[in-house]
């Protein structure tokens, strides 16, 4: 391609030098002695040099250890110190932070070890009992097992994973050399799906989207050095990482408050003693905020907005959430592979609250017909009236990687021609506002967390006395869905008990995606190909929750 110019240098700097790093490292420079990060758990607060210090000790270990450019840093780790250590130290060696959500079971923790090979594994205290069985399950072993201990609990783990402290206690803190060479398409973070029957998919972001996703919510908020941030949802999440958590905060030079695990009592207390300005959290965490400042109402004039996502926000909860907590509320759309890609602000609500809201600055959406043989082309779109169903498919070059991890068959399911079709299902209107109506897979969505029944059917399928398991979501006014279970017994004396227990000691299924109710029933809706319907399943469901057929013990 020829230009009309010398591009050279501009080529040379740009893809080098346009990294998320590189601007953590501008802020350590000129924000030295500004607040990073505060842990209320313990008291510390950490300006800009002293968090790079702390990074730079864990990057130096892992140097010494033999960790280089594109080894992978499996984390499952609470909101903490050093999450943000493991974020932060890998991209000074060229490496990738995985963090990876710290509920999922033993069997799903060893599927991404095996999956994604880390050299280095990072986990709490508080899951040993799931790492020490993914470890002895999983074929790949990682060479560096840590963890961290913030809860000052006394549980014994193997002797030859290390505590964080003894881990770095005897690293240098200075900067290491750069002995890779920085591109913007290089992987840093990568992030996991929940897997459908197969190995969670990994999701990789490179340096522009670190950098552009950040960029995003600085715009979008808008976030500024001056700002205090805390999201309430888990860092492992694109949204819990990149919606108010250390990738813009840390980027625009702001200050972040670590919150380990959501109380309403401590969020609210916090937003007066730290003079946060903005919080992220799902809806039903905006509904616990609100219920504990009715009760016991603290100064939250420091907030400039709450941004809830993981679920579309109701009008009149919407109303409440103005009126008791700031009238200031975002919602935002998006999914792991694409960020946010729908914004509502402040000014389009209450009117519009229930949708989506319309695309992000740099983000195009669309809803395009369903087809049962094919994927619809982009241009291939649903009337904007409304009323009009189809997918809605998205593009945002700046977010997304458009992959998976080693999986080219999900790839070439999900993107298309510059676009990913999410699998939801939904309506626009004449002004573009997307409004959410379902999935069309069969996919749960429980507490913002994504469950797909394929898994659980595999694990109840496997009880003796289970001859036939259908999955599906209920409505559940904390959670948005629960899973409910059909059974088909082999065994008559099969009791829900039994099944509650069973799920509790499988290794292949987390706490979180184990049914909370269960019918027994005779017969299991299929195709002529026998091909599980879970759309009639799922309407039975939300009926016999009504009717109390559904049974939880």
């Amino acid at each position: 391609m020829k230009l009309t110019y010398d591009s050279e240098m501009f080529i040379n700097t740009f893809e080098s030098e346009f990294t998320w790093l590189n601007g953590f490292m501008r802020n350590v420079r000129r924000f030295a002695d500004k607040n990073a990060a505060i842990d209320p758990a313990s008291g510390k607060v950490w300006s800009y040099a002293q968090l790079n210090l702390d990074a730079n000790k864990l990057a130096n270990a892992m140097k010494n250890d033999g960790v280089k450019k594109n080894d992978v840093v499996f984390m499952q780790l609470y909101n903490s110190p050093q999450f943000l250590f493991g974020y932060i130290a890998p991209q000074k060696l060229g490496a990738i932070s995985n963090p990876a959500n710290f509920n999922l079971s033993p069997g799903e923790t060893a599927e991404i070890i095996n999956h994604n090979k880390p050299k280095v594994y990072m986990y709490d205290i508080e899951i040993a009992q799931t790492a020490v069985k993914a470890l002895e399950i999983c074929e790949h072993k990682p060479s560096i097992v840590i963890y961290t201990n913030n809860s000052h609990k006394e549980i014994a783990v193997p002797k030859n994973h290390i505590l964080y402290e003894d881990y770095v206690k005897n690293a240098d803190d200075n900067n290491p050399p750069t002995d890779f060479a920085p591109h913007i398409y290089d992987e840093v973070v990568r992030l996991q799906t929940s897997g459908t029957t197969g190995t969670p998919k990994g999701v990789p972001l490179n340096n522009i989207n670190e950098v552009l996703s950040a960029h995003d919510v600085i715009m979008h908020f808008p976030l500024a050095p001056s700002d205090v941030t805390m999201n309430m949802t888990p860092w492992f999440h694109r949204g819990g990482l990149h919606s108010g958590g250390p990738t813009p905060t840390l980027y625009v030079g702001a200050s972040l408050v670590i919150l380990r695990t959501f109380n309403p009592k401590y969020c609210i207390n916090y937003v007066e003693q730290y003079g946060i300005t903005f919080m992220t959290g799902v809806p039903s965490t905006l509904e616990m905020l609100a219920s504990r400042q009715e009760k016991k109402p603290r100064d939250l004039s420091s907030l400039k907005g709450i941004v809830t996502m993981g679920s579309p926000l109701e009008k009149a909860a919407c109303i409440r959430f103005q009126k008791l907590l700031t009238p200031n509320i975002f919602n935002g759309y998006g999914t792991t592979e694409s960020f946010w890609n729908t914004f509502l602000r402040p000014f389009d609500l209450p009117d519009m609250a229930g949708s989506a809201g319309k695309s992000c600055t740099d983000d195009e959406v669309r809803i395009v017909k369903v087809y049962d043989d094919k994927m619809a082309e982009p241009d291939d779109v649903v009337a904007t009236d409304g009323c009009a169903e189809g997918e809605i498919i998205i593009k945002c070059p700046a977010k997304s990687t458009y992959s998976y991890i080693e999986n080219e068959q999900a790839a070439r399911e999900k993107f298309y021609k510059g676009w990913m079709y999410t699998g939801d299902i939904g309506t626009w209107d004449s002004n573009q506002f997307v409004t959410v109506a379902g999935r069309k897979d069969d996919m749960i969505i429980s507490k913002g967390e994504n469950i797909y029944p394929a898994r659980i059917e595999e694990v109840l399928n496997c009880h003796p006395k289970v001859k036939e398991s259908i999955v599906t979501g209920v409505p559940d006014s904390t959670r948005g869905e629960c899973v409910a279970a059909y059974i088909i017994p082999e065994d008559e004396t099969l009791t829900v008990s039994e099944l509650l227990a069973y799920c509790e000691s499988s290794p292949h299924i987390s706490k979180y995606q184990a049914p909370r109710y269960y019918r027994f029933v005779d017969e299991l809706p299929h195709t002529a190909t026998g091909k599980k319907q879970h759309f009639i399943i799922k309407k039975m469901a939300a009926e016999d929750l009504k009717n109390g057929l559904l049974l939880k013990k």
